[in-house]
């Protein structure tokens, strides 16, 4: 097994360091290239004989480290103020989406019983591609985006119900059927010793639920006190052990009951989100969880089985694009009962139209559990397969078609806008909210560009200018006044986005002034590069001021402190300007030569100066 692993593992991340930079240069995404390199690497895995149910069984952690971090951003509290949004237009539309599934199911001959599995099966979309491309194109803070994100939430709580009720449609007759791919695939989730061997339907929903009230309450009165006694030996490796156990463990138990251990994860990481170890416990687990997840997106591409698909494949497409349709006009239409409006009930409708990673381990449950025939299942899983093969095409078609369709509409719209200001804030989070009120208290109007639409719901409240959108696309800037605009403060978050806008406006429109927030170091060489000039440090004056309070600790004076920290700002910004001059956007500051150069043969004179000009005696 060892000599599998190691033959194994260089081929799928060869597969993934070419295709997934070659897809994300694209505009394709990682999501998309993953799969890619599954199918075109699905050939070799066959004839060196891997298993990819099994390696796809064993991919699956990354979902469920997923789900635990999900979780781990949540509480049930922010459940609790989220529940309008995440179990109104959630539920709707999973009901929905089940019922109609159900009774097409049923159109084609099938079961009552056998519709409504098949229906819970294909009304979950897909966690994993949705919210990791949301946040690759920095669409997750949208309207569609955190509308997307809600019905996500409530389908995996919707896991959870479904899992403890798919027991109850059990078909006698599907006894003993077997030697389809999704067996196989069930089988390599079944393990030799099971909680629920013997038992019937309720007697399992029962140690189903007894089983997840002990996840509940472990999560809550047990992860500080193990985590406080590891923390006692200081080791980083122990603390990263612990926390896969907990993860793992938690997995097991859900398994050894017959549930998703990815429904379990998820339970834990929310109970935990108040733990004081949260956020170690979230820097331990991502790593693991990113490397999992390429893994398992790797394996949907490769497990599709083309000769299955080339003996039904104008059934399966068939049924692949029907399902995407049913799920995306069921979604628009909740957009508009729920007033998303623009381009993000587009975004809501493409973005979740697919099937989902829980479809295989509910098929895998189903056919288990005797409810699916084992030759519907195949088909289902191929399907749910295509379904997310194709999601991000769907996302290209919203980024070429929609949004440009929709941009040409709030441009025209944005004429509407009835304002005289010469300033444009884009973002108002902590340091453009400083900003804006700064100036507004000097008597300025100002613009407020922002993707945040609760932010900007607050600004309106105070009848202050504000424009909802991406202040990077030149059609908002333009609606927001950019052409008479005397000053331009770029307070985003994002360090790309702060960039790209500030290249665009110093190359479009020279004579507007740019105030520029830089994250940190390296991108005041970055802005400077680009010809901006007014850069702004996020925490720089923060920081200074914390200095000065330190020295005055120490022992110096207000005028003393003052005066050495004023010293320390202009020989810092001196020599950082030095630095910038040599910087070079296209070389990794490591590799530029003249940089690294300039930089090593100066520090020494550059800590001396410092030394010089801030010790007491000059003080």
């Amino acid at each position: 097994m060892s000599a599998e692993f190691m033959l194994i593992a260089p081929i799928l991340f060869l597969g993934s360091v070419i295709s997934v930079p070659i897809a994300s240069k694209l505009g394709l995404g990682s999501v998309l290239g993953y799969l890619l390199a599954g199918i075109a690497m699905s050939p070799l895995l066959g004839f060196i004989g891997v298993n990819v149910a099994e390696l796809q069984h064993f991919s699956e952690f990354g979902v469920v480290m997923m789900l635990f971090l999900v979780g781990l951003e949540m509480s049930p509290k922010a459940l609790w103020d989220l529940r309008a949004r995440i179990f109104a237009l959630g539920g709707l539309q999973v009901a929905i989406t089940m019922s109609l599934v159900a009774v097409v199911s049923i159109l084609f001959e099938q079961s009552w019983s056998v519709g409504l599995a098949i229906g819970m099966v294909l009304a979950l979309s897909s966690t994993a591609i949705v919210n990791q491309t949301l946040n690759e194109k920095k669409l997750l803070k949208s309207d569609g985006g955190q509308a997307g994100f809600s019905v996500l939430l409530f389908q995996d709580i919707a896991v959870i119900p479904m899992l403890v009720f798919i027991p109850l449609l059990a078909q006698p007759e599907l006894l003993g059927v077997a030697n389809s791919l999704v067996d196989q695939t069930a089988a390599h989730h079944d393990l030799s010793f099971s909680i629920i061997d013997g038992l019937n339907g309720w007697q399992t929903a029962l140690v189903s639920l007894a089983v997840i009230a002990f996840v509940i309450a472990a999560g809550h009165f047990l992860t500080d006190p193990i985590f406080r006694f590891v923390s006692r030996a200081r080791l980083r490796e122990l603390f990263v052990s612990t926390a896969l156990m907990f993860v793992l463990g938690i997995a097991l138990l859900m398994t050894l009951v017959g549930l998703s251990p990815a429904l379990g994860t998820f339970l834990a990481g929310v109970v935990m989100a108040r733990s004081e170890y949260r956020h170690e416990l979230e820097s331990d687990i991502s790593p693991f969880k990113g490397l999992f997840l390429g893994v398992f997106f790797i394996t949907v591409g490769a497990g599709i089985d083309f000769d299955l698909f080339a003996e039904n494949s104008m059934m399966v497409l068939a049924f692949t694009f029907g399902l995407i349709f049913l799920k995306g006009v069921v979604l628009l239409i909740l957009s508009y009962v729920f007033q998303i409006k623009g381009s993000d009930k587009w975004l809501l409708a493409l973005g979740l139209a697919q099937a989902g990673e829980f479809g295989f381990v509910l098929l895998s449950f189903t056919v288990a559990n005797h409810v699916i025939p084992a030759d519907i299942a195949d088909l289902l899983l191929l399907v749910v397969a295509l379904s997310m093969l194709l999601t991000p095409m769907l996302f290209i078609i919203y980024d070429k078609v929609v949004a440009p369709r929709y941009a040409c509409k709030e441009e025209y719209e944005a004429d509407e806008i009835d304002t005289e200001s010469h300033i444009i804030i884009a973002g108002h989070g902590r340091f453009g909210g400083v900003v804006n009120r700064a100036l507004s208290a000097a008597g300025f109007e100002t613009t407020v560009v922002d993707y945040s639409s609760e932010q900007l719901a607050l600004l309106r409240s105070f009848k202050l200018p504000v424009y909802f959108g991406d202040a990077t696309r030149p059609d908002l800037l333009h609606a927001a006044g950019i052409d008479q605009a005397k000053l331009l403060v770029i307070a985003m978050d994002e360090k790309e986005s702060i960039t790209h806008l500030a290249r665009y406006v110093i190359e479009n429109h020279p004579d507007v002034h740019i105030v520029a927030r830089a994250i940190d170091r390296i991108h005041v060489y970055e802005l400077w590069s680009i010809g901006c000039r007014d850069i702004i440090r996020e925490n720089y004056d923060s920081s200074i001021r914390a200095g000065r309070s330190a020295l005055q600790a120490l022992g110096f004076d207000q005028e003393q402190a003052t005066t050495m920290m004023s010293s320390f700002e202009d020989i810092d910004r001196r020599w950082m300007l030095e630095l910038a001059d040599l910087y070079d956007a296209d070389i990794p500051v490591t590799e530029n030569k003249p940089f690294m150069a300039r930089y090593e043969n100066t520090v020494d004179d550059w800590k001396r100066e410092l030394k010089d000009k801030m010790s007491p005696s000059n003080g």
